[in-house]
């Protein structure tokens, strides 16, 4: 699959709205501008599910500076603090079924070599090994006595599935992963396993393994993207998705005793999930219509829809359901507004508020709305795109304006509140988030349409997004720069390499620069979709590697003439420090402005408040002296920073 969240996770989610915003007045909105402090001052919380009594949910929540985790009261109230980390990031995982013990995960600042922690009255308890041995917890048994995992203690390449009863915390291994397969699930009676296999970045095949003959059966006949969904309450049928003979994909049942298949649902946008609740009362589906999250509950029994409430004008994207069925977490916001978590009684429809993140120093009313576009690029193909326009801006009071470039490979810009966002928007800067030919959620044609040309296309259909922003009457079409982070900072590196001339200014947040390298040294976890990788971007041990170098910007680092602003944690597995330190290196010769900001503390993604603050605030000053401030012409070159934070 070309799920490169795996890979190079996006930087950051956004949302999409129906209409373009046109502003053909003079006048400028009245509206008051915020710090860095206050923006990073929005808390990010998110709930981890229901205590076994249903009287309160964990939380986890950065109001501290990191993750930590909280409990709150089912009907609201004060945060109670379980954890108190002040160093690495805590993260919850759930309450234990039946007990209020809990089980929750942490890495090493970012290095993303997660282990499992029990925290009960005696204290914290780690589950899995501690050295160099990643595990990611896959969900509970049925019964709520074992939990399944994946770890890659056996071997560094593999990562197993263990089964860890909760009674004496001894793993059990249920599969040796040697194929390197993807898990998808274990039947309620645990005779079955739920297994992908990737073939390249979009297609994948799907087995069922039985657990007791060790008998494994492929599911799809045909080379298509087959996803493992969940098996059915009465453990006779199982779901997926898949995209055969079609564009999205879409709803499949597959009854285990006959092996028969039947369509179950099809829409005109991708199915990219679907589940039971825990007893099998409600299905829960999800899909992704022009980069927006739709979520659909029905009722099993009657096929009724369930319908939850309006709540703040807003939507409602995401529900988890208590064991018992009787309540729902529900997750509601938009654009303009940062998500919240309200718990919500589904027999009385009673609902209660359970976090408020937004920082009470801000106005709503100063933030946007995000609107979906669309233009064409340079080939005639029609671009999707996401664009937040300040509400200060107008045709006399035009704006600079950023083109920001999705993580990936094969990420989408789409639904979700980002303080970044807004704190630049709220600053003056025009914002548009290309989703590239190879961004997901717009049919498989579109998304293997930058398969082995990099750097090229995609590149192309950025440029012809900064072009759409210049004949926005609203827009300093002189003042035009991009921004990315991951995939999205290897697209900032390409447009001022390869077309240098394109754009003021670049930000470029831990994007890939080497792509030998990085191909090289990718995490050895990853070894199940490595193959499919290679197949999307070429083997570096191949004659691949010569394309790969052509498209490498640390090896044309001559051609960057505009200045450059460069963001790294040293803890990144995915991009290596070493990557931003060249590319730093590599452009200083030119005498052109660099700014180098490093994090000791940060992985792939900033997540320590204090260090969101120092790169955000540093971006702001870098695109104030640099796009919106002095003509280019004027700009006292060589001028280099870096910035080390420990």
């Amino acid at each position: 699959m070309k799920n490169f969240s795996l890979i190079f996770s996006a930087l950051l989610l956004f949302v999409a709205c129906k209409d373009t915003q046109k502003d053909n007045t003079n006048e400028v909105a009245d509206i008051k501008t915020y710090t860095i402090e206050q923006f990073m001052g929005n808390e990010n919380a998110f709930a981890n599910g229901f205590s076994p009594d249903n009287s309160k949910v964990l939380i986890t929540s950065n109001r501290s500076g990191i993750y930590n985790m909280y409990n709150v009261s089912v009907e609201g109230g004060e945060f109670m603090p379980i954890t108190q980390s002040d160093s690495a990031s805590v993260y919850g995982i759930s309450y234990f079924p039946n007990d209020d013990r809990i089980l929750f995960r942490m890495d090493g600042n970012g290095d993303e070599i997660f282990k499992i922690f029990l925290k009960d009255s005696n204290g914290i308890k780690r589950l899995t090994p501690e050295k160099n041995v990643r595990a990611l917890f896959q969900g509970w048994a049925k019964d709520g006595n074992s939990f399944y995992y994946q770890s890659n203690e056996r071997s560094p390449q593999i990562m197993d599935v263990y089964e860890m009863d909760i009674a004496t915390f001894k793993p059990k291994l249920l599969l040796k992963n040697d194929d390197a397969m993807d898990f998808g699930g274990i039947s309620a009676d645990k005779n079955y396993m739920l297994l992908s296999k990737s073939i390249n970045t979009n297609d994948s095949d799907l087995f069922l393994l039985n657990l007791k003959t060790n008998k494994k059966t492929k599911i799809n006949e045909t080379l298509s993207k087959n996803t493992p969904e969940d098996f059915s309450p009465d453990g006779k049928s199982f779901y997926y998705t898949t995209d055969v003979d079609a564009e999205f994909s879409y709803l499949m049942k597959y009854n285990i005793e006959d092996g028969s298949k039947e369509k179950v649902l099809e829409k005109d946008w991708d199915i990219n999930a679907f589940y039971f609740t825990h007893n099998g009362k409600y299905q829960v589906m999800f899909t992704n219509e022009d980069a927006k999250t739709e979520m659909y509950v029905t009722e099993v029994a009657t096929g009724k829809e369930l319908n939850f409430p309006e709540i703040d004008g807003q939507a409602i994207n995401a529900a988890s359901f208590s064991r018992d069925e009787k309540m729902a977490l529900l997750t509601v916001g938009s654009s303009q507004l940062p998500t919240n978590t309200y718990s919500y009684n589904i027999a009385s429809g009673e609902y209660h508020k359970l976090t408020d993140v937004l920082n009470k120093e801000i106005n709503p009313d100063d933030l946007v709305k995000a609107t979906v576009v669309r233009f064409k690029s340079f080939d005639g193909l029609e671009i999707p795109a996401i664009y937040y326009q300040p509400k200060q801006a107008s045709s006399a009071n035009k704006t600079p304006a950023l083109v920001w470039v999705h993580g990936g490979p094969g990420g989408q810009s789409r639904q979700g509140f980002s303080s970044f966002i807004q704190y630049l928007v709220n600053h003056g800067y025009a914002i548009l988030a290309v989703n590239n030919r190879g961004s997901s959620g717009y049919g498989k044609t579109f998304f293997q349409m930058d398969d082995q040309n990099h750097g090229d296309k995609d590149l192309k259909d950025c440029i012809a997004g900064k072009n759409w922003l210049a004949n926005q009457e609203i827009i300093d079409k002189d003042k035009i720069g991009i921004i990315g982070g991951s995939y999205g900072g290897y697209m900032t590196m390409a447009a001022l390499t390869y077309a240098p001339d394109e754009f003021k200014v670049g930000v470029n947040i831990f994007g890939v620069t080497n792509w030998i390298r990085t191909l090289n040294s990718i995490p050895p976890w990853w070894e199940s979709f490595k193959d499919a990788l290679y197949l999307e971007m070429g083997d570096p041990n191949t004659a691949d590697s010569v394309r790969l170098k052509q498209i490498s910007p640390l090896f044309h680092t001559e051609n960057v003439t505009k200045p450059l602003m460069v963001l790294q944690g040293a803890q990144d597995p995915r991009v290596l420090k070493i990557e931003s330190d060249e590319i730093v290196e590599g452009v200083k010769k030119n005498g052109v402005p660099v700014e180098y900001v490093v994090f000791e503390d940060e992985g792939h993604g900033f997540v320590k408040k204090e260090n969101e603050i120092e790169a955000y605030g540093k971006v702001l000053k870098f695109l104030n002296q640099y796009l919106k401030g002095k003509d280019q012409t004027t700009l006292d070159t060589g001028a280099t920073e870096t910035t080390e934070v420990k």
